[in-house]
């Protein structure tokens, strides 16, 4: 994973604070140095590399390990295609409702939505709201090549501030990032503050913000990550993203947000390679992330 520890060398570190122990009050700086400390743990126990970045929105302070690696985005990025296709709408570029059709030529799996509606085609909406909740392939491509492809995505995340993450290829291809690669990448600090400006900020006007976040809510795939960890009775949302290849193994990638009861929301972009080169999917490789949200958690509990 050589780009990735070069991309260490250049950051401040690999673990540490955001804003420094300016943006916390004393009690949520202690707090946030046990979460680095707790993240470094699970690195440490499970092996292989973890990047985190939790956020919190209330106060703009962050915490993280590995927050300035860059890791490849697999089907995470369908996230922000999905708001894209929403900021469009909202800005009267495109129809989202506009009905689009497909064909064989462009099915893959997983197509949950996409395989099943073959003979009918579907929304603009549909398709975006598909490829966020149960990350069908087929809808992200189609949506891509409605958008204006990668460059359209990579060109959005630059207008909501985002100048680190990149788009440059379509599904499945977009999984093949091994070390040295920078395409297809972002950073964990990056695609945290991402996230809240998509969910918080003011990168989509109110009425698709609140249909992003349901959205996310209604997302499948990640109940066994981040997710998991987190206790009854808070509202979470999440995108996931598995990128499995011979040529660089695995990567678990869970991003969303979190809001405990009574306190500012957290966001939180959470990146775990496995060491080896074992492209096999394997549930036990979700553990990390959702000991992440087990921290996540108890920093929520601490931070007053």
């Amino acid at each position: 994973m050589g780009m990735r520890r070069r991309a260490f060398i250049k950051a401040a570190g690999t673990s540490g604070l955001a804003l420094g122990l300016g943006g916390f009050t004393i009690a949520r700086a202690s707090a946030a140095q046990d979460l680095v400390l707790r993240l470094q743990d699970i690195e440490t126990r499970f092996g292989g590399t973890l990047g985190a970045e939790i956020l919190d929105f209330g106060s703009g302070a962050a915490a993280g390990h590995n927050r300035d690696e860059r890791f490849g985005h697999a089907s995470s990025f369908k996230l922000s295609l999905a708001a894209l296709l929403l900021a469009r709408h909202a800005a009267g570029e495109i129809n989202a409702d506009r009905h689009v059709r497909w064909d064989e030529s462009d099915m893959m799996r997983p197509d949950t939505f996409t395989r099943p509606h073959l003979e009918t085609g579907a929304s603009l909406r549909d398709l975006a709201r598909a490829t966020q909740t149960t990350s069908d392939n087929p809808a992200a491509n189609i949506l891509l090549r409605e958008l204006g492809g990668p460059a359209a995505l990579t060109a959005f995340w630059r207008s909501i501030g985002d100048e680190v993450s990149r788009l440059d290829r379509n599904e499945p291809a977009v999984n093949l990032v091994p070390p040295g690669e920078i395409r297809d990448t972002t950073t964990p600090a990056a695609m945290a503050r991402t996230v809240a400006q998509l969910v918080y900020g003011g990168a989509l006007p109110e009425t698709e913000r609140a249909m992003l976040k349901q959205w996310m809510v209604d997302t499948v795939t990640g109940r066994g990550r981040v997710r998991a960890g987190l206790p009854d009775g808070w509202l979470a949302g999440d995108k996931t993203g598995t990128g499995l290849t011979p040529q660089t193994g695995g990567t678990y990638i869970d991003i969303g947000f979190a809001e405990p009861p009574e306190t500012s929301p957290l966001v939180f972009a959470v990146y775990y390679c496995p060491a080896g080169t074992d492209n096999s999917y394997d549930r036990v490789h979700e553990a990390p992330l959702k000991q992440v949200g087990e921290v996540l958690a108890d920093f929520a509990r601490v931070r007053g």
